[in-house]
């Protein structure tokens, strides 16, 4: 064997054997894998590599021991397996500390408060059973415990912590004791100083527990985020039979699902023709125990790169096959590509993000403009989730003119809210996020009927 064949066959195994370690560690350990489903601004992730905080991008793996972190007018959310969601407001910080399967498969969830507000919409499966998933939410010596569905807020300060309960019921944890915090009302603790013993009687009045709950400046966006769940996470007609809730709102919102002769019934994004891949737009993160995992840049980009497989349907052009949910894919997986089409390969060395194309999506800040413009080819990129209404029907005008189109986009929610009431909002069925830019230009179609297979693009 020649040197040049014994240096690429030493590079093909290494890149199956990255292949492996991804899938494996997601499907044989009890090691999860959940979305970091939203991005506002300045937001940091560690990703325990020992490299400390970087730059946080939507649709990045969380794993344990990861550590997120929001700047000021930063948000950001992560989403769960079964759908359920943590917020974090601006200046706020937060360590995965857990993030395992129980030995009956149950989900256990222990996230650490380090400093600001969180929000966190639970819906835990089976949580009344003995199997049941578990979620708890630390916070300097403090707890609080999920047992059943609910939706709240933690507030630390520097003296106290508040508990704020918008819906359902959970139980808040102290060296004083527990309580139980109904719907609609709120407890605030004490937090204790470092030479104060828990076994001191001034522990003893801890909590203070209230019939109601002050409005926090990251309510109205809490809301928000919480009614675009709620409004496509059934939405869209979809068939699929899948035991995951997290990423299905964006796929409702961003594409449609259809049935391909041949091919079952799939799921396309819209905004794109025949010269769009899958693949050309996105990056590679490295994460320690899983090595290098494929991090889409499209905002619908989680769950088809997890799940399931990308096919070229001759016609249609590429379209999502959903299915094997065993397994979480850290690496894309393709079948009947086209002829010249590249798969990703995940880099051979190194710890450094690498990034595809136009890469990852440059995170949405505060001012975004009023009007959206989204080209031909995009499939989405750099549109913020619910910042368009009707975007099903945008993507008909694109497809029958193949020019830009240009949309009024929903406003976010303001820094700060006035009303104390955790209800609806007007406006809030069809979300409400900023606007944002997009720099790719070609013609559509929806459904996309390409007449010849996609050209490549080098990765």
């Amino acid at each position: 064997m020649t040197i040049a064949k014994f240096g690429k066959t030493l590079a093909m195994l290494a890149v199956l054997a990255a292949a492996f370690l991804v899938v494996s560690a997601s499907a044989e350990s009890k090691a999860r894998i959940v979305r970091l489903s939203e991005v506002q601004g300045t937001v940091q992730i560690d990703r325990a590599t020992g490299d400390g905080f970087d730059k946080a991008f939507i649709n990045l793996p969380v794993i344990e021991g990861c550590k997120l972190k929001t700047g000021k007018d930063s948000r950001a959310e992560v989403e769960f397996e079964d759908g359920s969601a943590l917020r974090l407001a601006p200046d706020s910080e937060v360590d995965f500390t857990r993030l395992a399967l129980g030995d009956d498969g149950q989900k256990l969830n222990t996230m650490q408060l380090v400093a600001g507000t969180v929000y966190a919409n639970i819906r835990p499966k089976n949580a009344k059973s003995k199997a049941g998933d578990q979620f708890v939410l630390n916070f300097a010596g403090e707890s609080v415990t999920v047992s059943e569905a609910a939706h709240f807020r933690v507030e630390l300060a520097e003296a106290n912590a508040t508990v704020a309960v918008f819906k359902g019921k959970l139980n808040a944890t102290s060296p004083a004791g527990q309580v139980e915090v109904a719907e609609k009302h709120s407890a605030t603790i004490a937090l204790a100083k470092d030479d104060v013993a828990n076994d001191d009687p001034a522990r003893k009045a801890s909590f203070a527990v209230a019939k109601n709950y002050e409005a926090e400046p990251s309510d109205a966006w809490d809301r928000q985020q919480s009614d675009y769940h709620d409004r496509y996470a059934s939405a869209g007609g979809s068939s699929i039979n899948s035991p995951y809730g997290y990423g299905m709102s964006d796929l409702n919102y961003y594409g449609n699902f259809m049935t391909v002769p041949g091919y079952g019934n799939v799921w396309q994004p819209y905004f794109i023709d025949a010269a769009w891949s899958p693949f050309q737009d996105g990056g590679w993160a490295f994460y320690p125990g899983f090595g290098y995992m494929w991090v889409s840049g499209y905002p619908w980009g989680w769950m088809p790169y997890s799940y399931g497989n990308w096919a070229f349907a001759p016609g249609f052009g590429w379209v999502w096959q959903p299915g094997y949910w065993n397994p979480w894919y850290g690496i894309p997986q393709v079948v009947n590509p086209p002829v010249r089409t590249r798969v990703p390969t995940p880099p051979v060395r190194g710890h450094q993000t690498v990034m595809v194309g136009l890469g990852l999506a440059a995170n949405p800040v505060v001012g975004a403009p009023r009007r959206l413009t989204i080209n031909p080819g995009s499939a989405g990129f750099g549109v913020p989730r619910g910042s368009v209404r009707n975007l099903d029907r945008l993507a008909k005008t694109v497809d029958r003119t193949s020019r830009p189109v240009v949309a009024r986009t929903v406003q976010p929610a303001p820094t700060a809210t006035s009303t104390g009431d955790f209800g609806t909002s007007p406006g809030s069925s069809s979300g409400s996020m900023r606007g944002g830019t997009s720099t790719r230009t070609a013609p559509v179609g929806t459904p996309h009927r390409s007449p010849a297979p996609p050209p490549t693009r080098p990765h």
